[in-house]
């Protein structure tokens, strides 16, 4: 099993960043998936989650209308698009197979 993101990096504030969490091992198109995050002295935290079909979404209070998850069960891949990035956005970003499996986690820098 292995959930690898990638798509992070140092961005400006306001600024936009799409992360990827490629999937492989498990059947992913049944599973919830969901991005966390965790920032420097602070708990992981629920960041967006997806259905297994992508008809249901849901989102932390601090993202709503700035995140959108995605998912495209045929490539076993699920999206964190994040616009109007803030600094408070800078953390670590985990993928996380619901139940399961969690991805090594990719950085993301907001500078202001």
């Amino acid at each position: 099993v292995q959930l690898v993101e990638s798509g992070g990096g140092l961005v400006q504030f306001g600024g936009s960043l799409r992360l990827s969490c490629a999937a492989s091992g498990f059947t992913f198109s049944s599973y919830v998936m969901s991005w966390y995050r965790q920032a420097p002295g602070k708990e992981r935290e629920l960041v967006a989650l997806i259905s297994p079909g992508g008809g249901s979404t849901n989102y932390a209070d601090s993202v709503k209308g700035r995140f959108t998850i995605s998912r495209d069960n045929g490539k076993n891949t699920v999206y964190l698009q994040m616009n109007s990035l803030k600094p408070e956005d800078t953390a670590i970003y985990y993928c996380y197979a619901w139940g399961n499996y969690w991805g090594q986690g990719t950085q993301v820098t907001v500078s202001s």
